[in-house]
């Protein structure tokens, strides 16, 4: 068989091959405590709930939707002004099937083989698989432990910045749990106008920032919205990732274009999912404030445990997830992860799935309560794997 150029890069998924060791070890007879994916088990607001089963009862709310419903677009634009201070037009907005579909697409009208496409290194998998898919080329940006993984703009040379058609930012960061400020957004705004680039900003856990701030908007800088977009998700701020309803936002001419690309591909946001985020976005909002305080809770369980039996782990400051240095006697963050697993049953991902900067590190996900938490760190301190 032949398969297309893109697919000789996906190499066997780190996740599925770690679930199917997940899998022997529990028919051994081990209990696993299962750090690798970043699913939430808090479990979504009843209203929200609610209010997809009655969307769901309506015979009418199976035909394709084709486009946001007037409900919906006022929701994501009251959504947006109260929580960002950024004002939306309709045109300015666009429902997707989860932000890694979007971004998976969002390449697509407007990248093609000879065009360079910037992401980061370490970086999320889509982030540079979509753009390859378009026939891109993919230039990976550093992003640096010395500069707390937030990018340095010196690090991309003069010329790879003025080819560039497009770059990928992602901040809080997954894997690394970085967080930017605003002084760092003005720099990407400035540096986009400067190279005619088009800024493609993901902002998934804008809402799950662990140090007690709150996450801003990139389209909340001035200029933001005339050189890109950035996709918003529902999926951790309300615990609705199986619902998959994301947004992307922001420059009119790359949604429209964007719009008509997905409508080869896609006949709209099924009308139930619709009503559940009007309802998650509408309705109470006291579960952002709870949810915060519960990844808080277990990433001081975590990070704390393991500094106290001597892995200097720090503390996340944004995301779901927690970002470490594999201990200093290993050097293939495969074989850290493979041997922690075997040996505790606890599973996280090596930094290296998500590019060669990520070589050394391992991504822990904040998905089990603060006494599994610490018994993780018990595991690993009885193991042995800290003493060398």
């Amino acid at each position: 068989m032949q398969f297309v150029k893109a697919e000789e890069s996906a190499e066997s998924n780190i996740f599925n091959r770690l679930d199917e060791r997940k899998h022997a070890l529990m028919q051994s007879g081990m209990d696993v405590i299962n750090l690798s994916i970043g699913t939430p088990d808090f479990a979504p607001d009843r209203h929200v709930m609610e209010a997809v089963s009655r969307a769901s009862l309506d015979p009418k709310q199976y035909q394709y939707s084709l486009r946001e419903t007037r409900a919906l677009l006022d929701a994501v634009q009251s959504w947006y002004q109260r929580r960002y201070d950024v004002a939306l037009a309709d045109d300015e907005i666009m429902a997707v099937s989860g932000s890694q579909e979007g971004i998976a697409h969002v390449c697509f009208p407007f990248a093609g083989q000879n065009d360079l496409i910037l992401v980061p290194d370490p970086g999320y998998p889509i982030f540079a698989f979509g753009p390859m898919m378009t026939g891109a080329t993919v230039a990976r940006y550093p992003l640096k432990a010395e500069n707390n993984w937030v990018l340095d703009f010196a690090d991309i040379p003069e010329h790879i910045a003025d080819r560039a058609k497009a770059i990928v930012v992602s901040y809080p960061n997954n894997p690394t749990a970085a967080v930017a400020d605003r002084a760092f957004y003005e720099r990407l705004v400035h540096f986009a106008h400067e190279h005619h680039i088009i800024v493609i900003h993901d902002n998934a856990y804008s809402d799950l920032l662990l140090n007690g701030e709150q996450g801003m908007s990139f389209l909340s800088v001035p200029g933001a919205k005339e050189v890109g977009i950035e996709f918003n998700s529902l999926s951790k701020t309300y615990n609705l990732t199986g619902m998959r309803a994301s947004f992307a936002l922001g420059n009119r001419e790359l949604i429209g274009r964007f719009r008509a690309f997905r409508s080869q591909i896609d006949y709209g946001m099924f009308y139930p999912i619709q009503a559940g985020a009007v309802a998650a976005l509408t309705g109470p909002q006291d579960i952002v404030l709870r949810n915060r305080a519960g990844y808080m809770a277990r990433r001081d369980a975590l990070c704390g445990g393991l500094r106290r039996i001597g892995w200097q782990v720090p503390d996340a400051q944004g995301t779901m997830f927690v970002w470490a240095k594999i201990p200093e006697q290993f050097t293939s963050s495969i074989d850290f992860v493979i041997e922690l697993m075997e040996r505790t049953g606890v599973i996280c991902v090596p930094g290296s799935s998500f590019g060669t900067q990520g070589e050394g590190y391992v991504r822990f996900a904040l998905v089990v309560p603060p006494a599994r938490m610490e018994e993780a760190v018990r595991r690993i301190d009885e193991s042995g794997m800290l003493k060398g």
